[in-house]
Formats: structure tokens, sequence, C-alpha cells
């Protein structure tokens, strides 16, 4: 691996068995001549020792968030901005619950909570802890603010269990870590992604929606957080894992995705890649409309719902440098998408062919035109994590980067 000499890990390694694991990723570190220093908590002194930890890092080892000499320089703070990355590894299912807690009652979870740097953890804990709903949704609510996860493995444990809930090995972690800090075109920019379907309510049951799956989008965010750059994704409701290293913002419906998207301006790039449905029902329904024997079908009177794209691209002093939408349409492709990108006042708009029969709405391919002021470009039928791949390094590209 290049390109990581130099770079500045702090490493946390919290309580169990795994912790005996953190010895050989300090080594493999070491041996990437990455600068390496190191925080244990009270629990993973129980598996391993400071001294060890302190062999290999060749760096005093912290431990103590009270310790008269660090403190005196507020230690923790030093220890927490000092570094390019921090890695919790192992990541207990108490730190990781301190983590979404906002805990800071001991040195590790004091750092995590003052650090402005990226964060890597990668869960050890017996497979029943790593399955309980609080664990699950703990490091649902972390991955949402943008913390990376790598692992865990399924396999045997040492408390003689079967599942999920091993430690990644450390090769594995080292290779987290070399995405992370990878410096690419896109470092230091901001991009907004919107991804997936919106439902709108008729009553607490039922609701409009569209076939989309967020693929697209989804495979956009990856891309983009792979060129460097910090990526928000706001998304509508999906069966899809949330992209490595991209805070994301769950919603339900259009008004919802608009008021996550201006909540995370200023960006550098916006990526209107969502499927937002173009209207909700007028007045939807408190309780669940019956179906009475012989009576007619309920009426159900529409409005527009917000313009996403078009409120994103509109003049302003917020308004992202680069605008991209997408345009789904059944017929008249390039006339469609040229006056959709004029009228919505986007930069570009990637347009592709949903027709019956295409298999594009949910299928893992897409062929589009890339519609700009300078014309129109058409791609063959790519994966859709290739065309997210071309789409974020042309936006590279155009920002000159």
């Amino acid at each position: 691996m290049t390109g990581l000499a130099g770079k500045k890990i702090l490493l946390i390694v919290s309580g169990g068995i795994a912790a005996y694991k953190a010895l050989e990723l300090v080594r493999l570190l070491r041996a990437e001549e990455m600068t390496v220093h190191a925080v244990i908590t009270r629990a993973g002194e129980k598996f391993i020792s400071a001294l060890s930890l302190q062999a290999l890092t060749e760096n005093p080892v912290s431990s103590d968030l009270f310790s008269l000499d660090a403190e005196s320089r507020i230690g923790h703070i030093e220890l927490s901005r000092a570094a390019d990355l921090l890695v919790v590894a192992p990541a207990s299912a108490d730190l990781l619950a301190k983590m979404a807690a906002g805990l800071a009652d001991d040195l590790a979870s004091t750092l995590l909570l003052a650090t402005d740097k990226k964060v890597l953890v990668a869960p050890a804990m017996n497979v029943r802890m790593w399955l309980h709903p609080a664990t699950l949704a703990n490091l649902a609510l972390l991955r949402a603010r943008g913390v990376a996860v790598v692992g865990p493995d399924e396999g045997p444990m040492a408390c003689n269990e079967y599942g999920p809930g091993r430690l990644a090995e450390p090769p594995a972690i080292v290779a987290a870590i070399g995405a992370l800090l990878a410096a690419g075109p896109l470092a230091g920019r901001h991009a907004l992604v919107t991804s997936g379907p919106t439902h709108e309510p008729i009553d607490p049951v039922r609701y409009i929606a569209n076939r989309s799956s967020g693929r697209q989008g989804h495979a956009i965010a990856a891309a983009l957080a792979g060129l460097g750059a910090r990526v928000t994704l706001v998304s509508g409701p999906v069966a899809l894992p949330d992209p490595p290293g991209v805070a994301v913002r769950r919603v339900e419906t259009a008004a919802e995705m608009l008021a996550a998207c201006i909540a995370a301006l200023p960006a550098d790039i916006a990526v209107c890649a969502a499927a937002v449905a173009d209207w909700r029902v007028a007045d939807r329904a408190g309780h669940k409309i019956k179906k009475e024997p012989g009576a007619a079908p309920p009426s159900l009177a529409l409005v527009p719902n917000p313009d996403i794209l078009a409120t994103l691209a509109g003049p302003g002093p917020a308004r992202p440098r680069l605008v991209i939408g997408f345009a789904a349409e059944t017929d008249d492709l390039r006339a469609n998408a040229e006056v959709k990108r004029r009228r919505k006042g986007s930069d570009w708009i990637i347009a592709n062919d949903v027709a019956p029969g295409s298999g594009i709405m949910g299928g893992e391919e897409n062929e589009v035109l890339l519609v700009s002021e300078a014309g129109v470009e058409p791609w063959p039928s790519l994966p859709k994590a290739e065309v997210a791949r071309r789409l974020a390094l042309r936006i590279a590209a155009a920002l000159g980067a």
C-alpha cells in the first residue's frame, strides 16, 4: 500500500478477547511507516498490556483521562486533533453505546467525542451482543453520523458460539484505513447526494411510491467518497447497506428530503439521483381508509411536491458549484432531458430510459445520456457502480480536481 507513510493513527483498544489482534494491527501499520499512538481502556488492559502496545508503537500509551501530566496540556484534545484518523479496534458493544449516546466518562470516549477527524470502528463482541437491537441501532446511528465501520466477520468465537461478531482481520482493517486516508481528487469537497424513492402517505398504511431501488444513488455516493469527498447521502426508504464512509440521512417524504438537503448545505456538489414523487395527497387520512362493500373507491386529491432539484439549482449563495439531476423517461429521452435541464436550472442531467422492459429501474445496470450545455453524450449500458465511477471522475474533472 502506498501513500500512507507519515500518516498519524490514534488507535483506541477497548475490552474484549480480540484485543490481542490490536498488536498485529500496530505491527502492520508501522510496516506502512505510519505513526501510531495508542489509548487503551481499563477493560482493554485486562486482555493486553499497555507495555506491549508501547513497545510496538514506540510511543507512550495513554489510559487515564485525569493524568496530571497530559491534562495540564489538555492532552485528550491534543491526542484527538493530532491524528489523521481515529481507529477503534476492537470496538466493544459498551464503547459503541457510549459513542452513540455521546458519553465521555473515560479517556477513550472523551477522545471520540472531542475529535474533528474521521473515525473507523472495528466491532468485536459475542454474536448475541452484536445482534441485539440496541447494538444494531447504535451502529446505524454512528454510520449516519459518518463513522466508518469495518467488519465484523463471521466465524467461531472464544465463547464457543458461531456467527457474526469476530473482529475483522488486521489486514482488512489496514485496507479500510488506507481507503479512508487516500488523498483523492475530491478531498476537501462536500458532496450532497439524494437516492431512492419517496413514500407519500395516503393513510397510516398506504402510500404513493415508485420502483426506485436506490442502487444508482448509493453507488454515486460511494464513488464520490472513494475520490475523497465528504459525502452526505439523503436517502428515501431502500433495502441497501449504507455506503462506507458516508453520512446518511434517512427520510420518507419529499418534504423531508428537501429539508434534509437544505440542512446539509453548503455543498460543492449536488447529485439528485432520488426518484422523488411528483405529487402527494392533499389531505392524508389519520386512520386507515376502510373499503366498504359496494362503495365507490375514494377520490384522492393530489398536490405537487416541492421541486428539490430546482431548489438546489436556483440562484443564491448556497447553490452548489455543480448541480446534477436525473431524468427517468419512457419516451423522447433526449428531448425531455434537455428540456428538464433548462427548466430546472441544473448544470447536468443524467437521463435514462425506464420504459417497461428496460430493467433499469430496480436493476443492476444503467444506460444513460449525460446532458449538459456542451451537448449530449451517450454512455453504453454499464453496471450502476461503473456509471457512478465514471460520473464521479467527470465531476472531479469539472471541478478542476
